[in-house]
């Protein structure tokens, strides 16, 4: 906000931002779950918290979350008809807990602007380096996969959202490494149905299987032949 001055973050990709400003001013968080839940009533509501580090920092967001709802009923006898929480795995250290995120959690997303650039240490604003690693690469795809797993057998819907679900060629991927969710901008969407509709699902799957295994820093160009050989409008 333009009237909040908060001070100077060298880093602000990393710094105060996100769920962690609800740390220090919770009652900005409250008056926005506050006004979700006004606007939700005898309908469903779906709260995705972000930039979630520690499953703690979901737990103290949900509290909060509870508060309101609880709220609600007191003051106005009403709330949502029912209400999801989730979080957004966007900081990698999310990954090594998330056996225990998944017992708390009703749904998951993944945001790869922010979990990209902070896997790799690759700031995405800056031009000397924006472009030097790929997020079509199987350390990505790879690491993609096992959340998806992990999701499947912890029964918890996954979605993802971000610059890379919006590219076809990079949905392509992502449908064909298991994503049935995948969150764009509007003007996207024709593009990505269309790639969606022309292509072979279960070939893509195979394939993905052999080439995900292999050392190249990018599956780029071989994501593109296929495509072509295919048919696959990218």
């Amino acid at each position: 906000m333009p009237f909040w001055n908060h001070g100077l973050d060298e880093n602000p990709a990393m710094g105060w931002r996100a769920i962690r400003v609800s740390f220090d001013r919770p009652a900005l968080l409250r008056q926005q779950l506050r006004a979700l839940i006004q606007a939700s009533v005898d309908l469903d509501l779906h709260v995705m918290f972000p930039m979630i580090a520690e499953v703690e920092e979901f737990h103290y967001a949900r509290e909060l979350l509870y508060r309101e709802l609880q709220r609600e009923r007191e003051v106005r006898g009403t709330a949502p008809r029912q209400v999801k929480v989730g979080a957004m795995l966007e900081v990698p250290a999310l990954l090594w807990q998330l056996d225990r995120l998944l017992r708390e959690v009703d749904f998951l997303s993944i945001g790869t602007n922010d979990l990209f650039q902070f896997l790799f240490a690759s700031d995405r604003g800056n031009f000397r380096i924006s472009e030097r690693y790929d997020c079509l690469s199987p350390v990505l795809l790879n690491l993609l996969r096992t959340v998806i797993a992990q999701c499947r057998e912890a029964n918890v819907p996954v979605g993802l959202c971000g610059e890379m679900a919006a590219q076809p060629l990079d949905a392509m991927a992502l449908v064909g490494i298991g994503f049935r969710s995948l969150s764009v901008s509007p003007p996207a969407v024709g593009a990505i149905k269309m790639m969606i509709r022309s292509l072979d699902l279960a070939a893509l799957g195979r394939y993905l299987d052999q080439i995900c295994a292999g050392p190249q820093a990018s599956l780029r160009e071989k994501l593109k032949s296929f495509a072509q050989d295919h048919g696959i409008i990218v």
